[in-house]
């Protein structure tokens, strides 16, 4: 948990922050059944959410938080909730929030409420709650747990910078001028604080156990984690909104990424001061390279949906995402098949095989996946027939051919072939007129071997031609070589089949030409 650390250190000094050791924040994994008394997967249906901010398209980690909260409400019989936090008006992005739709949906994460589906607990999204927002923040400033600050932003940077400059310096900023100032009684802007506790209570999180994390002060010089609830345009901050939301929409269960360790202890403090029970936190590990760093912007980290152009299959990225930071329980003597599609990682998903260490992300290792989802499904009668039917407009336009091709194509190939679309990175030479000058004649024996098949067949060249002493590689090089200019990947046999003899003969001809 290398990323964790220095996002603790950040908030407080590393002495103080932490009940547990940084021993128990290592990279462990589940490898035997807990015990029900120590297990901390629900017993009741548990209602998760996924609260995505449409500023982009959604991304590697965000569905991994998607699909843990998913896992652990279908694992429990619960509820999957979608919640749009659109609060930051000015980082919106067009299309986003149809982004996130398209790719819960082609991964096959089915939404119980939310913006489109409705549901008990909405409006889903959060610009159109606003009036919620307003009601439970003047409930704060009637309490006196929260006040408003008409502070200038020049002023606000002043006590950053002096912050910064004070001997221990503190990572808490504001000094509370507004506290008991005269209401000006004037319509938005300013801003409404939070008065937070002195010492903020700990907490339980089901992966990483109960932590304390504490604000690093300057008693000399005292500044407050009085952090905003309300912004200036009458907005919601995401701490404010996230928690009246997940307590009106009765969340149970909140999964989400490391990068909210620090700011938990607010949002319990919150929980608190409206007398609410929090739900329960489980804070995922960080993704990375592997090298253990960040993932850069040119990974296919940034938009889930450009590697569905690329040919991924939707069973292939969930597998994959799945297995960042979740190690299903290998029982004694069990062979672990780790290849599994979405209802079988429902039925083996628990909070318990969650594992505390960076995931490291290996783009290998979902063309691996790829690989082997595809190959199950070319092997299934109704699923080949789907990829056909859904690849083959693409497919006609480059190749002319029909649909019975295709699928006869994709039998043959499928083995050989990592995403569909390497039928056109890899094997347009059948569709294409071979380029024989770029290509090194294979041995010797090439053009004996190829006027030998042209008068024979392929068959028969393989019989005699062994006999004759010729090695049936050199055979099958120089045939290759007519054929497709050298490039593998369908065996000789198949290739003539989905040729035919014509195209056969023909091919052989011209190879000779050339040579």
């Amino acid at each position: 948990m290398k990323q964790l650390i220095p996002l603790v250190r950040k908030y407080s000094k590393a002495a103080s922050l932490l009940n547990t050791s940084l021993a128990e924040l290592s990279n462990t994994k589940s490898t035997t059944k807990p015990t029900s008394h120590n297990s901390n997967q629900p017993t009741t249906p548990a209602r998760t959410r996924f609260a995505p901010s449409p500023t982009g398209f959604l991304h590697l980690g965000s569905l991994r938080t998607a699909l843990y909260n998913y896992l652990l409400a279908r694992s429990t019989g619960g509820s999957f909730i979608l919640r749009i936090e659109d609060t930051d008006r000015t980082r919106l992005v067009p299309g986003a929030e149809d982004n996130i739709y398209d790719t819960l949906e082609w991964c096959g994460l089915q939404v119980d409420e939310g913006v489109r589906e409705g549901g008990e607990f909405g409006p889903y999204r959060q610009s159109d709650r606003k009036e919620i927002y307003v009601k439970y923040a003047q409930q704060l400033l009637d309490s006196g747990m929260a006040y408003k600050c008409y502070c200038t932003k020049s002023r606000l940077m002043e006590l950053r910078e002096s912050a910064k400059k004070l001997k221990p310096p503190t990572n808490v900023t504001y000094d509370r001028k507004c506290v008991g100032a005269v209401d000006q009684h004037g319509e938005w802007p300013f801003v409404v604080r939070f008065k937070s506790p002195d010492t903020y209570p700990p907490f339980k999180d089901l992966l990483h156990g109960e932590l304390s994390l504490q604000p690093q002060y300057n008693e000399r010089d005292r500044r407050y984690d009085d952090f905003v609830i309300m912004k200036n345009d009458g907005m919601p901050t995401y701490h404010f909104a996230n928690v009246v939301d997940d307590h009106l929409m009765r969340i149970t269960h909140v999964v989400r990424g490391e990068e909210w360790l620090p700011s938990t202890p607010k949002h319990i403090a919150l929980y608190r001061a409206f007398g609410w029970k929090p739900p329960q936190f489980i804070h995922i590990p960080l993704l990375t390279s592997l090298e253990d760093k960040k993932l850069s912007k040119r990974s296919h980290a940034l938009n889930i949906l450009k590697l569905k152009e690329e040919g991924v299959l939707p069973e292939a990225l969930v597998n994959f995402v799945t297995l960042f930071g979740w190690a299903p329980v290998r029982e004694s003597g069990e062979k672990f098949n780790e290849v599994m599609n979405l209802d079988e990682i429902v039925k083996r998903f628990s909070l318990d095989q969650l594992t505390k260490g960076n995931a490291k992300v290996s783009e290998l290792k979902l063309y691996h996946f790829n690989k082997l989802h595809l190959t199950k499904k070319l092997e299934d009668p109704e699923e080949l027939k789907k990829i056909v039917e859904e690849y083959y407009p693409r497919f006609h336009e480059f190749s002319k051919q029909s649909k019975e091709y295709l699928c006869k194509l994709l039998k043959y190939i499928g083995p050989n072939i990592t995403t569909i679309n390497d039928i056109e990175s890899d094997h347009m030479y059948l569709f294409q007129e071979v380029e024989y000058s770029t290509v090194k004649v294979p041995n010797d024996q090439t053009r004996y071997v190829i006027e030998y098949a042209l008068a024979n067949g392929f068959e028969e060249t393989m019989e005699k031609l062994t006999q004759e002493g010729i090695p049936k590689k050199s055979i099958f090089m120089s045939v290759r070589f007519a054929l497709s200019g050298g490039t593998p990947g369908l065996s000789i046999p198949h290739f003539i089949d989905l040729m035919g003899e014509q195209e056969f003969r023909r091919r052989l001809t011209k190879a000779l030409e050339v040579l």
